[in-house]
């Protein structure tokens, strides 16, 4: 067979390791691996695309970022053209799927580049999908390629921010990627030990998250951790967006960690400060299970283009890595559930979501006990 690959959307860890496995597989297969560069761009526009060969993959696995390069602009459904005129070519890409004489494309991508998959799907390519998003927010899959990492990345950095917080007694607020989810900002705050969690699937109000941490100075401590999902929102606001969307691009968020700081020391007293972590999450080496997921979703991509199974998507359901129909993944987004054990988990911590009227905490009624018992009150 002749099987074409292309990367869509934004870049996450691990994506060199899901190539790699294709090709590696292919190979044994006796099949020809065509690499299309920059996402769909790939088949809007001629020449866009190589052979891949064993050489060209061996020990791309530990690389972040992908060798096919990758755009979240080059929607062939809403095409921008150098004139700036918006149209569809996706009759355009079926076209140049023919005449690359190819069998199958394998898709990897986050909800938008699945979307489109499945629109071309349905105009006659033959298509196999593999779930790629640091944001976690593709339906029907435990997890997608690269949020492991992202969430090992931001947890370490705000274990370190811990030392210049106590060192400086300040509030220090991180902001996280994730878009319209909180998955990120949920793992990474219970492992980095946050005190507060901001996630969109939890409107928050900015007094209860001010009460929180004024009760935490009631208890002895002298600084506070807030992690927030870049779509975080308060219970009387909208999402703070950097761009708005159009028809070719999606809508920029970002900005909340900043509002938040600003917001949180005037509301405390205390001196704040924020810090955007950004694309630094989408960078590096991939983590070991980011690289292990990688290589299972490829081999089972490559399984079901073997099969002929198209209009499909590799899910992971632990233990197994399984299959479901690609249409069952578009126009829905996996969202944190507010009743979600890993939630009840964190407030069971004591780590505040912004939602809930601050009541007195086991610490401080240690605090109020003896002036012996506060040690085991305070971090």
């Amino acid at each position: 067979m002749r099987i074409a690959i292309l990367t869509g959307g934004g870049d996450a860890p691990g994506l060199n390791a899901v190539i790699r496995a294709v090709v590696r597989n292919a190979t044994m297969r006796g099949d020809t691996m065509i690499g299309l560069d920059d996402g769909f761009r790939g088949l809007i526009e001629a020449n866009q695309w190589r052979c891949l060969q064993l050489a060209d993959v061996t020990g791309i696995f530990r690389e972040g970022g992908t060798i096919l390069g990758t755009t979240n602009q080059a929607n062939p459904l809403a095409y921008r053209t150098p004139e700036g005129r918006v149209i569809d070519c996706s009759a355009l890409c079926v076209d140049r799927f023919r005449e690359l004489l190819l069998d199958a494309l394998i898709v990897v991508g986050g909800d938008g580049t699945l979307a489109i998959a499945y629109q071309l799907w349905k105009q006659g390519i033959p298509i196999v999908g593999v779930p790629k998003t640091i944001d976690n927010d593709v339906v029907e899959t435990e997890a997608s390629v690269g949020f492991d990492t992202a969430v090992s990345i931001a947890t370490e950095a705000v274990d370190r921010l811990h030392n210049t917080a106590e060192a400086h007694h300040r509030i220090m607020v991180v902001e996280v990627m994730g878009r319209y989810s909180g998955w990120i900002a949920l793992h990474a705050g219970i492992a980095a030990g946050a005190d507060v969690i901001l996630i969109p699937e939890i409107p928050y109000n900015l007094a209860t998250v001010a009460e929180h941490i004024r009760e935490r100075e009631r208890f002895g401590a002298r600084f506070s951790i807030v992690v927030a999902a870049e779509g975080a929102r308060s219970v009387d606001g909208q999402h703070t967006v950097l761009e708005p969307g159009s028809t070719t691009v999606a809508e920029r968020l970002g900005g909340i960690g900043a509002e938040l700081a600003a917001a949180l020391e005037h509301a405390t007293g205390r001196e704040a400060r924020s810090l955007l972590l950004g694309h630094l999450q989408r960078g590096g080496a991939p983590t070991s299970a980011d690289r292990l997921l990688a290589s299972r979703f490829g081999v089972r991509a490559m399984e079901l283009v073997g099969d002929r199974q198209f209009g499909t998507v590799v899910t992971w359901r632990p233990p197994e890595i399984s299959t479901v129909a690609l249409e069952r993944v578009v126009g829905r987004m996996k969202l944190v559930s507010p009743d979600s054990e890993t939630v009840r988990a964190a407030r069971g911590l004591g780590i505040s979501f912004g939602s809930e009227r601050a009541q007195q905490s086991r610490a401080e009624v240690i605090v109020k006990r003896s002036d012996d018992d506060r040690l085991i009150a305070c971090r």
